[in-house]
C-alpha cells in the first residue's frame, strides 16, 4: 500500500526522519574519540539512515525488510559498542515496533522473530562468555531481564493484533463504500433505461388490451396471462429501480399463498420442461400472509427459476407450503449440485453470482422483498445433494 502519494506526507516523513537522523549522529558525535567503535556506529548510523531516506521513493518490501534489520543491527551494536548504558537494553525490547508502522504482518513476525533470536544469542553471551563483567546488571538479575523481555515482545505481539484488527475492518469498511458506489452506478444506469423499456412494454400491452376486446379473439384465455405478465414486468422494473431506496409502500393484502405459487407452477412448467425438468406442488393448508401479490410472486418466479436450473436433466423442483408455528412456511428443493457454506453466506451479495452471466440482484430483490414483510429466508444446501430454500411469513388468520 502506498503511503506517500500526497506531497504533505512525504514532507512530514523527511521532517520526522531528518529529526532522528541528527539525534542519531548527535549520539555518534557526542563524547566519542574516532577509533573502530566510532567507525561501526558511523557505518550503522549510515545504513539505516539510507533505509528511512530511500523508503518514500521505492515503497517495496525489500526496502522495508532491509530498514528492520538495519534498525535491529544498529541497536545491537549500541548495546555491544556502549555496555555500560543499561538503557540501550529497553531499546533492544521495543525493536519489533518499528515495524508496526509499516502495517505489514510477515514483516512484524519476522521482527518478532529476529529480536528473539538475538537477544537469545545476547543471554546466552552474557552468561558463558561475559559472566556479569561487562553487563552486571544484565546477569545478576537474568531471569528477571528475561521475564521483562518475553512482556515486552508480549505487549508488542497484542498491540500489533490490535491495530490489525482495525486496519481490516477499515479495509471492509471501505470495500463496502466501494459496493455502495457500485450499486449508485447501477441504480442511475437503470434509471437511463427505463424510460426506453417501459415504452415498447406499454406499446405492447395497449395492443393486447386492444385485441382482448375483439368479439372473436376474446375467448382466448392467454391474453389475460399476457397482459398479467406485462404488469409483472413493470413491477420488476419499478423494484430494480428502488434497489438502493426500496419502496415500503407497496399495496398490502391478505394473499393466498396456495393461488400464487399455482400462478407461478403454471407460468413456469413450460420453462421446466424446456430444461427437462419437472415441478411438483404440495400445499397442506390455507396459508394467508400479508403482501403485495405482485412481489410475492416475483419472489417465487426468481427462486423456483434458480432451482430449475440448479437441477441436472430429467431432475425435479419439490415446492412445499404449510403452516408451523404461526408462520407460513414455503419450502423449495432441487436435486443440483449444491452449494458450499462459503458459497451460501455470499448469496444475496450485489454482483455475486454462481451463474456464469449472473449479476445476483435477483437474489437480492428476494432477501429486500422477504425483509419487507418480515419474513426469513434460509438456504440448506450439500454440495452433490442438492439445496432447498426455506421461506417463512407471518400467518394472517382468516
Amino acid at each position: 500500500m502506498k503511503e506517500f502519494h500526497e506531497r504533505l506526507h512525504k514532507k512530514y516523513y523527511y521532517l520526522i526522519i531528518s529529526f532522528i537522523i541528527l539525534l542519531m549522529t548527535a549520539g555518534l558525535m557526542i563524547d566519542n574519540q574516532i577509533d573502530i567503535e566510532f567507525v561501526i556506529h558511523g557505518t550503522m548510523v549510515f545504513i539505516i539512515s539510507s533505509c528511512l531516506l530511500l523508503y518514500p521513493l521505492y515503497e517495496n518490501a525489500y526496502i522495508r525488510y532491509m530498514t528492520v534489520i538495519s534498525s535491529t543491527g544498529f541497536f545491537y551494536t549500541l548495546f555491544f559498542l556502549y555496555p555500560e548504558t543499561w538503557s540501550d537494553f529497553v531499546l533492544l525490547c521495543f525493536i519489533p515496533a518499528f515495524s508496526i508502522l509499516f502495517f505489514d504482518k510477515w514483516l512484524f513476525y519476522f521482527s518478532l522473530v529476529l529480536n528473539v533470536l538475538f537477544i537469545g544469542f545476547t543471554f546466552s553471551y552474557i552468561v558463558w562468555m561475559d559472566k556479569g563483567v561487562l553487563y552486571p546488571y544484565i546477569y545478576k538479575d537474568l531471569t528477571g531481564n528475561i521475564v521483562n523481555f518475553i512482556a515486552s515482545q508480549i505487549l508488542l505481539y497484542f498491540i500489533f493484533h490490535l491495530t490489525d484488527l482495525r486496519m481490516q475492518k477499515q479495509r471492509v469498511y471501505y470495500e463496502q463504500v466501494q459496493q455502495a458506489e457500485r450499486l449508485k452506478t447501477t441504480g442511475q444506469l437503470a434509471a437511463a433505461v427505463a424510460h426506453e423499456i417501459r415504452n415498447p412494454l406499454t406499446v405492447v400491452k395497449g395492443f393486447l388490451q386492444y385485441y382482448a376486446e375483439d368479439e372473436i379473439l376474446k375467448t382466448k384465455q392467454n391474453f389475460p396471462l399476457m397482459i398479467n405478465e406485462l404488469d409483472t414486468a413493470e413491477h420488476v422494473i419499478s423494484q430494480f429501480l428502488s434497489i438502493s431506496k426500496p419502496d415500503r409502500e407497496g399495496r398490502v393484502q391478505n394473499v393466498d399463498v396456495e393461488v400464487v405459487l399455482k400462478d407461478v407452477t403454471e407460468l413456469l412448467s413450460m420453462y421446466g420442461l424446456l430444461n427437462d425438468n419437472s415441478l411438483h406442488l404440495h400445499v397442506e393448508k390455507e396459508c394467508l400472509v400479508s403482501a403485495n401479490s405482485i412481489e410475492l410472486k416475483q419472489l417465487f418466479i426468481n427462486l423456483i427459476k434458480n432451482a430449475i436450473e440448479a437441477s441436472p436433466d430429467t431432475g425435479s423442483v419439490s415446492i412445499t407450503a404449510n403452516q408451523e408455528k404461526g408462520n407460513a412456511v414455503i419450502r423449495i428443493s432441487d436435486n443440483g449440485r449444491g452449494m458450499s457454506d462459503e458459497e451460501i453466506r455470499s448469496l444475496g451479495t450485489p454482483f455475486y453470482s454462481l451463474k456464469s452471466k449472473g449479476t445476483g440482484l435477483g437474489l437480492m430483490i428476494c432477501y429486500n422483498i422477504v425483509e419487507k414483510y418480515n419474513g426469513e429466508i434460509n438456504f440448506q444446501s450439500e454440495s452433490g445433494k442438492g439445496t432447498t430454500v426455506t421461506l417463512l411469513f407471518p400467518l394472517i388468520h382468516a
